[in-house]
């Protein structure tokens, strides 16, 4: 029996992968904040489900939790965030970009340092940014920098953690339907079920495939703008502003 670890597992894809690998027969590691939900999700397969609660933005709580693990970790999935926009560029909220880059960012850190060291040689590590980074959004400073970040970090690591004969992946998806893309207020093109994009993912994790994009087309089309002239990306871009 294989043994995955999942942060962010009460919500959105993190829900629905736990979910999908303990129906699967993996033993899930499913981590969160919320011990009702945790709770709920444990219930699905008690004897296959183990649950640690912690805030991903609390380093002690999180290496605590990687301290209390006994077994080796064939696959970890780093899937905890959370969403923030600047809404008033010229008025800069710091505080708000400091509360997402603690969540999606050192939260990612925190987990790395608690949790990579229980992987085994063979084993995988998955990092879940955005295909937002691969565009300048509007209102994005702070999610866009984050998923920035943690690309880079996933490449890096790629190059250090093979000599330990562990596999990085990047998650990298577009819109998918979640409880935290609920709250956008925006058109979402080609918004996904969290099903379809879960099924891609673990799909492209069973590959050991270094980049998962899901919807493939939609990240597609992003790599392509991309691609364009930095200044033509600015003004599709300033298309998207707001009036």
């Amino acid at each position: 029996m294989k043994t995955v670890l999942i942060t962010g597992a009460t919500s959105g894809i993190g829900l629905q992968l736990a979910s999908d690998y303990l129906k699967d027969g993996w033993q899930v590691i499913a981590c969160g904040r919320n011990a009702e939900k945790l709770a709920a999700l444990q219930a699905q397969n008690p004897a296959h489900c183990q649950t640690l609660s912690f805030d991903v933005t609390e380093r002690e709580a999180v290496l605590a939790a990687g301290q209390s693990l006994t077994q080796s970790l064939d696959l970890v999935i780093l899937n905890a965030g959370t969403s923030i926009y600047i809404d008033d560029a010229k008025h800069f909220d710091s505080e708000r970009f400091s509360r997402l880059m603690q969540t999606n960012l050192l939260g990612m850190a925190y987990c790395l340092e608690a949790f990579t060291r229980h992987i085994p040689a063979g084993g995988q590590l998955a990092l879940v940014g955005s295909s937002a980074y691969l565009f300048p959004f509007t209102r994005a400073e702070a999610y866009g920098a984050s998923k920035a970040a943690i690309a880079y970090l996933a490449q890096s690591l790629t190059l250090d953690l093979k000599p330990h004969q562990i596999a990085v992946s990047l998650i990298t998806p577009g819109f998918v339907q979640t409880p935290l893309t609920d709250q956008n207020d925006f058109p979402m093109p080609m918004r996904i079920p969290v099903t379809k994009a879960v099924a891609d993912i673990r799909q492209g994790l069973a590959k050991r495939k270094k980049l998962i994009s899901t919807p493939a087309s939609f990240v597609f089309f992003l790599r392509l703008l991309n691609r364009l002239p930095y200044s033509l990306q600015l003004w599709l871009g300033q298309r998207m502003v707001r009036a």
